[in-house]
């Protein structure tokens, strides 16, 4: 997996302005201050939202004067106002390219990158398809590149003539970027491909469509498993493997992944609400990314990421 090639830091939080009631679980968290005030600016991945708004509420009940605002504009499209300074914190389903990290340059933005949970990309059907057990990752690679294979026939022999129709992200997504590169070695996706950024718009599209396919995050299909059916994946030669919080944990699945946030560093050190934020959000998001279907990573991490925001912060 790519992200194995890469050092993750810490992990922070991005959540929705909460008015009113936040989400009644307790947390166990002891960094945040009392009396804390202004505002903190988020924008990026859908992928990683449920997770930041799950501590973005649990903040609130410790920091009610903190206005802590979200955009779900894509990881690409958070990371077009994080690096010209527009937001404090920039969610992502994939990592920041050489480009984006230019233009953070160019504008004088320091920024520490922070591993926030493990996430499985699952690819599902609709549950009208009787035939699908199983894909390789060279599947994959053909139907979704190949203008050709117009039927789950094209596909393989076995299967019926029934179209296929295809459903992914938008290319401001993460997914997508992450999907293009560990499957489609970087090329272009066939045209007639519906994107959306809407993750609920792509479940609804592959589960009223019986030669369906798309794909998403784990917490997504996990949130709708009712409605698809996920498609169990094999590369080189090995076993399918169905993607679950076990398969994901130990990287059997082989579309396993981390999600990340990246952090100003000015930010971090300039407002006492952000680093606050960072604190808290280490603290306890591992345990609420649980609560809302993705991957708590080994407490280990944790603690590294503990000592990433200290020095962030010198």
């Amino acid at each position: 997996m790519s992200w194995m090639k890469k050092t993750a830091l810490i992990t922070t939080v991005a959540s929705i302005a909460v008015v009113g009631a936040a989400c009644g679980n307790e947390t166990d968290g002891s960094s945040s201050s009392s009396d804390l005030s202004g505002k903190i600016a988020v924008d990026g991945s859908s992928t990683v939202f449920p997770i930041m708004e799950a501590v973005g509420e649990e903040y609130s009940i410790e920091q009610p004067d903190v206005d802590v605002t979200v955009g779900v504009s894509g990881t690409g499209g958070g990371f077009k106002r994080f690096v010209v300074g527009e937001t404090d914190l920039s969610n992502a389903s994939r990592e920041i390219k050489d480009e984006e990290v230019a233009e953070a340059e160019k504008n004088d933005i320091e920024f520490t990158r922070l591993s926030l949970a493990l996430d499985g990309l699952t690819v599902a059907v609709s549950k009208q398809n009787t035939w699908v057990k199983e894909l390789t990752l060279d599947q994959l690679n053909k139907m979704w590149l190949d203008p050709n294979v117009k039927t789950w026939k094209d596909v393989d022999p076995s299967y019926p003539a029934e179209p296929i129709k295809f459903f992914s992200p938008g290319k401001d997504s993460g997914t997508f970027d992450y999907f293009n590169e560990e499957v489609l070695d970087e090329k272009d996706m066939r045209k007639d491909v519906q994107l959306s950024e809407d993750d609920n718009v792509l479940v609804k599209g592959v589960e009223g469509t019986k030669g369906a396919i798309g794909y998403f995050g784990y917490a997504y299909y996990a949130e709708n498993k009712d409605k698809l059916k996920e498609v169990p994946l094999s590369a080189e030669g090995k076993d399918a493997v169905d993607p679950t919080p076990e398969t994901i944990n130990d990287l059997s699945y082989p579309l396993s992944r981390e999600i990340y946030t990246y952090v100003n560093n000015k930010s971090l050190k300039d407002k006492k609400q952000v680093a606050d934020f960072v604190q808290f959000t280490n603290e306890n998001a591992g345990d609420l990314a649980e609560e809302v279907g993705y991957i708590k990573m080994k407490q280990d991490r944790y603690d590294e990421n503990a000592k990433a925001i200290e020095d962030a912060m010198k």
